[in-house]
């Protein structure tokens, strides 16, 4: 059936949804698209403050079958609106049964899960594709894993990955963030995300979350802690599950690890141990007070802070036989915000205008950006200026 829309653009009135509304309106003019959210004033105001001169929809996160409606009308549905778990649960189940594709830009692993257990199997069958974490969480440490290994003609033993970024944290993230607080043993699991019995006793020996802070001699640095390496890593794993079911096998045993990167040691050891703190703070009691200090939702980094910023993804990836390789990913903008739109907005695009996606036109189900996106993602990401490079 025809959808009236390409894309419907959920939760347009908060901090990243502006951003996502004004990546649109200044690069896909020719977009059929609508901004869609709880309250009709505030979504008239921000048609009017971007002058993008298109429809707004109304619907409640709590309101199914407004969702319903809405989703309905929608070959994509695009959600920023977090946290995701409070959010777009509805939002999720209206796409599946309406045979809309969704994505967002989730970091909430744990609500993924739940996505998975209770839509994978419907969506697959429908050919619906739910493809969560396409924003800084997770797209650099996925489409960058799989553009690692893709430059391997044979199979792979392990890729790790060395972040770096530079950027600011809106209030969004961080209620996302302090909503999670303390996860049971069940959702600290290095393969939550796995289909069931899809790791092997080699896989779980080496991808257990650690804190390692040791000398990189290949990119002449000291690892250490990086604060989205417990989300980001769960997201690769379940796209190397999914490629080997689909027969495009990372490698049998295929191991992922994601760090920091820093200059000195010292550095290292300092980030690394103000995470550990930060995150004992999330799952106290002290964490009531320490909220009430830090940015609110609908609150974000600078313009300048935004345009400052940049992100640089490092990958090592080892082959069976023992050849390695050394890959990078780069985007210009802060991670958070303003290259998160990009990789969100492109995601959306990719799913609504792409006549090759991988599995084929049925593939569908809770899949990744990997799994469900591909190549596809990557032409779109280099024209919009994220560099993808080979160094070694």
């Amino acid at each position: 059936m025809e959808k009236k829309y390409e894309i419907i653009l959920f939760g347009a009135t908060g901090f990243t949804g502006q951003l996502c509304t004004k990546y649109f309106k200044q690069n896909y003019p020719d977009l059929t698209w609508a901004i869609a959210g709880r309250d009709k004033n505030k979504l008239d105001d921000i048609n009017n403050k971007f002058n993008l001169n298109v429809d707004t929809l109304v619907a409640d996160g709590d309101n199914l079958e407004a969702l319903r409606v809405m989703a309905g009308q929608a070959k994509v549905i695009l959600s920023t609106a977090g946290p995701f778990a409070r959010y777009s649960d509805l939002l999720v189940q209206a796409c599946v049964e309406q045979g809309t594709h969704y994505t967002d830009i989730t970091g909430e692993n744990h609500w993924v899960r739940t996505l998975i257990d209770k839509h994978h199997e419907n969506a697959s069958l429908k050919g619906v594709r739910i493809v969560p974490s396409c924003g800084y969480d997770s797209i650099p440490s996925d489409i960058g894993t799989f553009f690692a290994v893709s430059q391997f003609n044979k199979p792979v033993k392990r890729v790790e990955l060395f972040q770096e970024m530079q950027g600011g944290a809106s209030g969004g993230t961080i209620e996302t963030a302090f909503s999670m607080g303390k996860l049971s043993k069940e959702m600290r699991d290095p393969f939550l995300l796995n289909p069931e019995n899809s790791s092997t006793e080699e896989q779980r020996k080496y991808s257990k979350d650690t804190m390692r802070i040791e000398k990189i001699e290949e990119l002449d640095g000291w690892s250490g802690m990086f604060v989205m390496a417990a989300g980001n890593t769960r997201v690769v794993r379940r796209t190397a599950a999914l490629m080997e079911q689909n027969q495009n096998s990372y490698g049998a045993n295929f191991t992922f690890g994601e760090y920091g990167l820093h200059k000195t040691k010292k550095l290292a050891r300092r980030a690394s141990y103000g995470l550990i703190l930060g995150f004992l703070i999330i799952a106290s009691p002290l964490k009531g007070i320490v909220r009430k200090f830090l940015p609110k939702p609908g609150e974000g980094p600078s313009e300048e802070v935004q345009n400052n910023g940049w992100f640089r993804s490092t990958f090592i990836a080892e082959a069976e036989d023992g050849e390695k390789k050394i890959c990078s990913l780069y985007g210009s903008g802060d991670p958070g915000y303003k290259s998160t739109s990009k990789l969100v907005c492109e995601s959306a695009l990719t799913l609504a205008k792409s006549n090759n996606l991988p599995g084929g036109d049925n593939y569908g189900g809770v899949l990744t950006s990997a799994a469900g996106l591909g190549n596809e993602l990557i032409s779109r990401l280099k024209n919009a200026d994220i560099e993808f490079k080979m160094l070694t």
